[in-house]
């Protein structure tokens, strides 16, 4: 994945996950495109006001992920595709450990990027799905300076408490953001096993906190 790729790829899931940090009760009864083009523009307009989050305070953004964010995405389907089948075998401690150091690692990842936000808006294309779909792909494009930015939405309807849509992958430029992570995840998991996965995603986000601090 090339620089330039790389990049593009961190302000889209930046902006992705921040698109979800307004959602409001009513929400399990929008459609899914409409959801996505409210939250996008109300929350684009709420970073763009933050200075902790444009001064790239982590800790502010590990908040509002806990309290806004993951409520409303399908992250333990999230984190056991990425793991892929190895998931299976997995000890709930061992599945717990896997999504808690995920979520830091994808945090912390991103967490740069919302500093970037300026002048973007979304673009939501029109939804082709049936009524009855209980999985979409919401496609959307962030324009702001520089080429528009491909970025897409996978979620599913899920039923009863919370009912609504939720997100469980994310494409940018043609990347899903699940199978990035699948294809490394596995490397380690043969390598190293389950735990072996565990240690390199703690060692990497100890790393990416000196990183920060430094």
């Amino acid at each position: 994945m090339n620089r330039r790729l790389l990049s593009h790829l961190f302000v889209g899931l930046a902006l992705s996950a921040s698109s979800l940090l307004a959602l409001p009760v009513s929400a399990a009864d929008e459609a899914p495109d409409v959801l996505i083009k409210r939250l996008s523009t109300d929350v684009l307009d709420s970073i763009k006001a933050d200075k902790t989050i444009q001064n790239g305070d982590v800790s502010q953004i590990v908040v509002l992920v806990d309290n806004k964010i993951m409520p409303n995405v399908n992250f333990p389907r999230m984190t056991a595709s990425a793991v892929g089948p190895a998931w299976r075998q997995a000890t709930p401690e061992q599945k717990k450990r896997l999504q808690d150091e995920f979520k830091i690692l994808l945090v912390r990842t991103y967490a740069g990027a919302l500093t970037q936000v300026s002048d973007q808006v979304i673009v939501v294309k029109p939804l082709r799905a049936a009524a009855e779909d209980k999985e979409v792909v919401v496609r959307t494009e962030v324009k702001g300076r520089g080429d528009p930015i491909q970025l897409d939405y996978k979620l599913e309807k899920t039923p009863g408490e919370g009912a609504g849509w939720k997100i469980f992958n994310l494409n940018v430029l043609g990347v899903w953001l699940v199978e990035t992570y699948r294809s490394q995840f596995a490397q380690e998991i043969n390598a190293k096993g389950l735990n072996g996965l565990i240690t390199t995603l703690v060692d990497r986000n100890k790393a990416n906190a000196s990183a920060k601090k430094g």
